[in-house]
């Protein structure tokens, strides 16, 4: 035990000192901060699952719309439009939807920094590196929750697509 050399010294020194329940100043420390950390882990896994729920969401809206733009996708397609082109404009509306998101998400983030401040920790409320990494996940995974549905609305065909409905 590391403790036992101080035990040994206190104890040689004075008799009648007793030491009971000795810890490090980390292991103090650690103890003061769990109630903090443990809450921390638990935004942190809310964070998490609300990222993956706008992913969702976000599929399902741009699934959606590929779905009600089959017809005018498959028209397209029929006077000679490229399946790039069409990759690109479905992406772009999906993108268009997420950085609309991302702008009033920082705007509200940033409104709400005077409430937050008092809950952070070694960082400030307005911390612009971790905004903007923030923004950039969020942009990231609205990128990968388009391309399933840009790629789906690259294989319409046009001669369904004409028959549909």
């Amino acid at each position: 035990m590391p403790f036992a050399a101080v035990r040994d010294a206190i104890k040689n020194h004075d008799q009648q000192n007793v030491i009971a329940g000795a810890e490090t100043m980390n292991e103090t420390i650690g103890k003061a901060l769990a109630d903090r950390r443990s809450l921390m882990i638990l935004l942190d896994l809310f964070a998490v699952v609300a990222l993956i729920l706008a992913s969702i969401g976000l599929y399902g809206v741009i699934s959606y719309l590929v779905g009600q733009r089959t017809q005018e996708l498959g028209i397209r397609l029929a006077l000679g439009a490229q399946r790039r082109d069409i990759f690109r404009l479905v992406l772009s509306s999906g993108m268009k939807m997420a950085l609309i998101g991302v702008v009033l998400g920082l705007l509200g983030a940033l409104g709400l920094t005077r409430v937050i401040s008092n809950l952070l920790y070694g960082v400030s409320a307005t911390d612009i590196p971790t905004f903007a990494a923030i923004a950039s996940l969020v942009v990231a995974v609205a990128a990968l929750a388009c391309l399933l549905p840009a790629r789906r609305a690259t294989k319409v065909d046009p001669l369904i697509a004409l028959r549909y409905e």
